[in-house]
């Protein structure tokens, strides 16, 4: 056998020194060419007519010596090979492994079952946020449902059709489906409550429900810094609106959020935070708050009372309530002070103006500035539509040109302070959207920023104490809230 391969290599060696030898001397070649061939062949194969043969075919390979280099460089590797094969010259069978197979067979349970069958009894539960450009139709294409019935019954189903009328960017909702497309269920969060509109396939149709969410409440500290408004500030802190409309609230008694606001005013917070399968549903209470402002500290931390009676307190246990807020709205810009003279621009004369006239867009809501009794809901004259409370003692507050009353306002009605008692318009002798608002002591109208107002009732010695014992982790929560204020200014 080594014989037979010292030939078969031999071979490769001369046929690839044939070919070499055409890239060197190619003139050389045409000479030698044909006679080193019938060397080669006549000493490899014992059919010596197979180079009478070929050689016609050498001639035309002649006029293509890019093959003839193809040729060559095989040639080059075929001896590459055989001389790899040469020299292993060891006689000695190579060693036989054998291996034997064995087909296990599946339980019959797994072989019943076909791979198919897995995935089309399967359901997928897929999350979307509403985007400010989606219909009903690409919701639902991007929530994987592929199914025109779903779709149909979603859109004209009079039950269903409140989920087309709230469809409000930003509001997460869910949907079940099976492999195909077809809807199992879905969710959907009604609009001011805690509770899901649920849409589900039931006995080949759809039906729905309300079903309530189960909030869990979390604790947040959060803090930041006034650049232009308030709103501002708390959306750069990724704070809820409603938190922030509370924290407005709890402060409004000492600060006018938009007269008094100053660039730099800081303020930190701890508040819950109401949440559905991880998600913010909506804010809850604010817990604890500090608010800087032009360098004056206020601290206000929610405390209630074995009675039930919660409100904000300072850290010395002091009812930051007052009897009376120092506006009727939450934020709006004063375009007309109290006066004894003022030039009326509707009757182009000089007159008493014995109120305080707030602009604000038509239907911002009006709130009452302390508790009291509805003594007058109609129109009267210049004031237009016009809200009277009697407060306690000698105090009374008139809320002139509303554009409506708020449900149930009337006369005997009982209001506590800070509830919507109308919207702001333009009715009466008025040039624009604006409220009149009058603070009246004994029936006649006095300048409020004069008039010394009393304060809320404190806590009594056993109240304090249970406030002082209450608020002990509030006040290291609102600590740590302060120092992410400085943190983030570092």
């Amino acid at each position: 056998m080594t014989d037979k391969w010292n030939d078969q290599a031999k071979f490769a060696r001369t046929l690839a020194r044939t070919f070499s030898e055409f890239f060197i001397r190619r003139d050389w070649f045409r000479v030698s060419f044909f006679a080193r061939c019938a060397e080669l062949f006549s000493n490899a194969s014992p059919r010596k007519d197979v180079f009478a043969l070929s050689r016609p075919a050498f001639k035309n390979l002649l006029r293509h010596p890019w093959v003839l280099g193809g040729l060559g460089s095989v040639a080059l590797l075929g001896m590459v090979t055989a001389s790899a094969i040469v020299s292993n010259t060891d006689d000695t069978p190579a060693p036989v492994r054998t291996v034997f197979l064995e087909q296990l067979a599946l339980p019959p349970a797994i072989q019943a079952v076909p791979i198919d069958s897995a995935v089309a009894g399967a359901e997928f539960v897929r999350e979307e946020s509403v985007r400010r450009s989606d219909t009903m139709s690409s919701l639902i294409s991007r929530l994987g449902i592929n199914d025109p019935e779903a779709l149909a019954f979603i859109s004209h189903n009079p039950d269903a059709s409140l989920i087309s009328r709230q469809l409000r960017p930003g509001k997460t909702v869910t949907a079940r489906t099976r492999h195909d497309g077809r809807l199992t269920a879905f969710y959907f969060p009604i609009n001011g409550k805690d509770a899901m509109l649920l849409v589900e396939r039931k006995d080949g149709g759809f039906i729905v429900s309300e079903q309530a969410r189960t909030l869990i409440t979390q604790i947040h500290v959060s803090s930041g810094e006034i650049v232009s408004s308030l709103f501002g500030a708390t959306d750069d802190a990724g704070i809820p609106d409603a938190i922030a409309t509370q924290l407005a609230e709890i402060f409004s008694s000492d600060i006018d959020f938009y007269r008094d606001l100053r660039k730099g005013d800081k303020f930190s917070i701890v508040y819950e935070s109401l949440t559905h399968n991880g998600l913010h549903i909506r804010g809850g209470r604010i817990l604890a708050a500090e608010f800087v402002n032009n360098n004056n500290v206020y601290q206000a931390y929610w405390f209630q009372t074995e009675e039930g009676k919660g409100g904000y307190y300072s850290s010395e246990g002091q009812n930051l309530r007052k009897a009376f807020l120092k506006s009727p709205l939450e934020f709006s810009r004063v375009t007309s002070g109290f006066s004894n003279a003022r030039f009326h621009p509707l009757l182009q004369v000089n007159r008493a103006h014995k109120g305080i006239d707030y602009g604000a867009p038509i239907g911002t809501s009006i709130r009452a500035v302390a508790d009291g009794t509805v003594e007058f809901a109609g129109n009267q004259g210049a004031y237009g539509n016009l809200v009277i409370l009697k407060h306690q003692g000698q105090y009374s507050t008139a809320y002139g040109h509303m554009k409506g009353f708020a449900p149930e306002i009337r006369k005997g009605m009982r209001v506590n302070q800070g509830d919507t008692i109308g919207f702001v318009g333009q009715t009466g002798l008025a040039t624009g959207p604006h409220l009149h608002y009058e603070f009246r002591v004994n029936g006649g109208q006095v300048n409020p920023a004069a008039v010394s107002l009393p304060d809320a009732p404190p806590l009594d010695s056993t109240q304090l104490s249970s406030f002082k014992t209450a608020t002990v982790p509030l006040f290291a929560q609102l600590d740590l809230a302060r120092q992410v204020t400085m943190a983030s200014i570092e």
